[in-house]
């Protein structure tokens, strides 16, 4: 088809590049710079959704994401599939494929439209009452064969895609003294103020360029030259300071604490054929210093019966399809208004060649725009409303009529129209300083919510801030972005705002459903327009008893679409007020959630998808375990050793082989995988003295210690080896899978609780690999290699430290235990890892020594009742519970958890205690969770007293082993009980020292 509403000149488009595209099967064309919206208007096609849930015929009724009819699948085939999305900002390319939604089988002719005719089965809250009572629809069959295939079919708009997406979707951190959201005047103008001062500056737009309302400003002139003019200008300047990043096509879609903030920018989805290198979208998160919310208002519907017809448009849209586009968006217009603002759609449509059938306002007295107007020929009616349309797929006609004196509508009378056009005035767009948690306040002068006080470093400016002056909104931006930029002021010694004539000033509007001359009771006149909302549907709400209007918003559904309120929460609030006998205050807001527009999974997924959804994490003696032929296991999201069987072995083989090795001489194992964190600071030693249970603050450096960490509630939540390597420093170990939590957990408390402290952390996991030496021969394997180091008993005792090298590679030699064996762990940088490692290797041969994996590293800790985080502890255990009292120190006033383990609950009799099992039959071998009784399984009313939490069968012992934790489990100790099997058997076992081997502890020192 061709642009028969497209106007012979004018737009910003590029009229020297058609761009041909389909829409439901169809071909059209249109130009490079349309949108589909845009350029499907050109070709007179106003029908191009059905509403959700009446399937009635729905059109284009604004120009931004706002938009709540328009919504699309669009296809680029091979996986290439993205519903919803809005035709007012999906820009056209070449082959451009695009589908409506929530019809069958076609657009014009939907069966779902049966829905509309059974409107009033669908009233608000239907689905409560319904789903609720009668008897018959709650029974099983009922619900599993008739309403959840219906209701599943209903659900949604689009169809979600079935093939994996294809496409790379990047993601950016970025950190700025001043982010401005939003570019249109005031946006501009506080980024300019801000660029000035030297601060660095990010500007975003979700719009396909800079500008906002001056990309539509055709009256007021800036500094003396045209909006256009100005414009170009300033983006120049922008363009021009290195500190300034402009980002367009980015959405602010989550505004969170600290002045985080998400962006969404869509990189290449305008683009018919991307380069592969390039993304889809991108993420940006970004901490600034400094927000100016620029966000601009949101023109509002009028609520009057037929205000959902195709052809039904918000007048700026109008406007902007003109001169954005140049689209008429009809050739015989009518306009229904409530401010003079929307005088300038009629106006410049007029100019374009459009005929105005009549301008209906709802006021008595407009302002001199009016008589503008009627001095051009178009008729004028003041006091005037609509009363209804007419018009199947488009509209055709509207009723008007007249308010008398008394409030009563009258002298109705029909006027042909092929676009009905209506503006209720200006709703501040509030969204993002909702999220940030600031608090809003309702101004009577626009009769609207505008931003109150802030809850973060934050300023808003412009119509976001119920500023609609053009000239107040370019003086508020300058003034935000120069004061984000330097709150003191001391920058720049004049602030100079441009210079604005011929400004249109816009009225506070109207909120609410407008009069009429029909039944209330039955006329369908649309709040929300997605979700099929009408003001009949409000009135119900509050006479079932909602007050709040959040209540009202889920009883009915308005604003819980894709707008999240946008074009309906200031009519719906209206509404409800009036109907209630309450100011609009008092009714309250609707919480504005992110997103602010809906954003793909995509985005959110970034790489972490198929393989990096959960990434495979490698120590650098990977390749070496590989090679000697390892099974490995996954231990979070590492590959790790399991073990190393050789020919004609099974796991339980090569296990007890490892373990009795050993303990025999010596043996290997990669722990390259525990979690590592380096404290240091002038407070570092204070820091873990308050995040400990023990005192940290008189260990030498060069000494260790055992550290146990707990959560308020007094829980074991981590432990590891801390070693002191200079007054100001600590390497702190964490467990493999805990280390992510414990860096958290310190940084919370870091920067919330003990803010006096100067400390810094760092995440050392992948810099250092871990090669562990344990066994008699340990000390003799590792002095070779030592160089200066003295690694004897006297010169580096149990629990310490030394800095050395290994063959000229820096070494952090730590002498720990975790097999209750002779011990070292030798941290090497980890590019180093693998060398190291079989140059130990190449010398630990001499002792017959063996590599081991992490199931013989269970084994020989068990053996000596050393636990495991998550396996002996469930998140629910004391240090005491787990046989760490000693751990827990009785000088230190005060530590993370001291107080919850005061607890009533926590220190009182039978709580459940780390023990040692032994089973009376010594060859078999518990299962890890089974549960433990007093009383056989066979007995009546056994109840459990724990549960075993490690089993093994021990080489060193010649027999099986087991922890557990039982209720008073020390004071048990001797006595027997039962694990109770899957087939009614139980196993007799003893309760014992949870140490089986070498409680003296001799066999650390070699």
């Amino acid at each position: 088809m061709t642009g028969t509403f497209r106007t012979p000149s004018g737009g910003q488009i590029d009229r020297s590049k058609p761009v041909t595209f389909q829409f439901d099967g169809r071909s059209y064309t249109g130009f490079e710079g349309d949108t589909l919206a845009s350029a499907l208007l050109a070709n007179g096609v106003h029908l191009v959704g059905r509403s959700f849930k009446y399937h009635r015929p729905r059109g284009i009724i604004s120009a931004g994401s706002e938009e709540p009819n328009a919504l699309v699948d669009i296809s680029r085939g091979g996986g290439r599939t993205t519903p919803n999305l809005r035709m007012t900002q999906v820009e056209i390319y070449e082959g451009l494929n695009a589908t409506s939604q929530n019809r069958w089988p076609s657009l014009a002719w939907d069966i779902g439209a049966i829905n509309n005719l059974l409107s009033p089965l669908f009233v608000a809250g239907f689905y409560y009452k319904t789903f609720m009572g009668p008897a018959f629809i709650r029974k099983a069959w009922v619900w599993n064969k008739i309403f959840e295939p219906l209701i599943r079919r209903a659900a949604g708009l689009g169809n979600a895609p079935e093939q994996p997406d294809p496409d790379r979707y990047a993601n950016q951190y970025a950190h700025c003294d001043v982010l401005v959201v939003g570019a249109g005047p005031a946006g501009l103008a506080a980024a300019l103020s801000a660029a000035k001062t030297g601060a660095r500056v990010i500007i975003c737009d979700e719009g396909a360029a800079f500008g906002g309302l001056l990309l539509s400003e055709q009256t007021a002139t800036i500094d003396g030259q045209t909006a256009a003019a100005w414009l170009e200008k300033t983006l120049a300047a922008l363009k021009s300071h290195p500190n300034v990043r402009m980002l367009v096509r980015t959405t602010a879609f989550g505004y969170f604490a600290q002045n985080f903030v998400s962006l969404a920018e869509r990189v290449s989805e305008h683009l018919a054929n991307a380069p592969l290198t390039m993304p889809r979208e991108r993420l940006w998160q970004v901490r600034a210093r400094q927000v100016v919310l620029a966000t601009g208002a949101i023109e509002r519907p009028l609520v009057f019966p037929g205000n959902d017809r195709p052809g039904v448009m918000l007048a700026d849209a109008a406007r902007t399809y003109l001169s954005r586009y140049g689209v008429l968006a009809g050739k015989s217009v009518a306009l229904f208004t409530a401010t003079d603002d929307a005088y300038r759609a009629a106006l410049e449509l007029h100019e374009a060649g459009a005929r105005i059938a009549i301008i209906a306002d709802l006021r008595e007295n407009p302002g001199e725009i009016a008589e503008e107007a009627r001095a051009l020929g178009i008729r004028v009616e003041t006091g005037a409303v609509v009363c209804g349309t007419k018009g199947r797929l488009r509209i055709t006609s509207a009723d008007f009529g007249l308010i008398d004196a008394s409030g009563e509508v009258g002298g109705v009378v029909t006027i042909p129209c092929d676009c009905l056009l209506m503006s209720a005035g200006w709703t501040p767009a509030v969204h993002l300083f909702s999220q940030s948690r600031g608090k809003l306040r309702f101004d009577e002068a626009t009769g609207a919510f505008v931003p109150g006080v802030s809850a973060q470093a934050e300023r808003s400016a412009g119509a976001c801030n119920g500023t609609f002056s053009l000239a107040a909104a370019l003086h508020e931006g300058t003034l935000a972005g120069h004061f984000a930029a330097d709150p003191a002021g001391s920058a720049a010694p004049e602030i100079i705002s441009p210079t604005v004539v011929g400004d249109v000033p816009i009225s506070a509007g109207f909120t609410g459903a407008t009069p009429h001359d029909r039944d209330s009771a039955t006329v369908k006149a649309f709040v929300d327009f997605q979700n099929d909302v009408t003001a009949k549907d409000i009135v119900l709400a509050t006479r079932e008893g909602m007050r709040s209007i959040e209540h009202i918003k889920r009883f009915t559904t308005t604003g819980m679409a894709t707008d999240q309120g946008k074009t309906s929460n200031m009519n719906g609030l209206a509404i409800a007020a009036q109907a209630l006998g309450t100011p609009v205050p008092k009714v309250g807001l609707t919480t504005f959630r992110q997103p602010y527009t809906p954003t793909t999974f995509g985005l959110f997924a970034g790489l972490s998808r198929g393989q990096l959804f959960d990434p495979v994490r490698k120590t650098p003696m990977y390749g070496w375990a590989e090679e000697q032929g390892a099974v490995f296991e996954d231990v979070g999201i590492w590959k790790r050793a399991h073990y190393f069987p050789r020919a004609g072995e099974g796991m339980h083989e090569a296990v007890n082989r490892e373990c009795v090795q050993v303990r025999k001489t010596a043996g290997m194992f990669d722990a390259s995988t525990l979690g590592k964190i380096e404290v240091v600071g002038p407070d570092a030693a204070e820091f873990l003295n308050r995040l400990y249970t023990n005192a940290w603050t008189k260990l030498e450096p060069g000494r260790c210690r055992y550290g146990v960490m707990l959560t308020e509630a007094g829980f074991v939540m981590d432990d590891g080896v801390v070693g002191r390597i200079a007054p100001d420093r600590f390497h702190v170990t964490t467990t493999t899978g805990g280390a992510p939590r414990v860096l958290h957990h310190m940084e919370d408390y870091l920067q919330t609780e003990f803010t006096d402290l100067k400390v810094w952390l760092t995440s050392t996991t992948e810099q250092w690999a871990v090669i562990a030496v344990q066994g008699p021969a340990a000390r003799a394997i590792l002095e070779p290699l030592a160089g200066n180091l003295d690694i004897s008993d006297a010169g580096m005792p149990h629990m310490s430290v030394r800095e050395g090298h290994i063959d000229g590679v820096p070494i952090r030699l730590f002498r720990v235990s975790f097999t209750g064996e002779l011990g070292f762990e030798v941290n090497v940088p980890s590019r180093y890892g693998r060398a190291v490692w079989e140059r130990i290797w190449a010398e630990a041969q001499k002792y017959d020594a063996v590599a081991y994996g992490t199931e013989a590293m269970h084994v020989l800790r068990a053996e000596k009742g050393h636990i495991i985080i998550g396996q002996e502890t469930d998140g629910t255990m004391t240090p005491d519970d787990v046989g760490l009292g000693w751990a827990v120190s009785k000088q230190k006033p005060d530590f993370v958890g001291k107080r919850g383990m005061m607890r009533p609950d926590l220190v009182a009799a039978g709580r459940k205690q780390l023990v040692g099992l032994l089973t009376s039959n010594p060859d078999i071998t518990l299962e890890e969770g089974a549960q433990i009784t007093q009383m056989s399984s066979s007995a009546k009313g056994t109840t459990a007293l724990g549960h075993v939490t490690s089993a093994y069968w021990s080489g060193a012992l010649g027999r099986s082993c087991a922890l557990a934790v039982i209720s008073n489990g020390r004071a048990m100790l001797g006595e027997t009980v039962y694990v109770p099997m899957p087939g009614g058997d139980s196993i007799l076992a003893r309760i014992v020292n949870p140490v089986f081997l070498d409680q003296e502890g001799k066999r650390l020192h070699g």
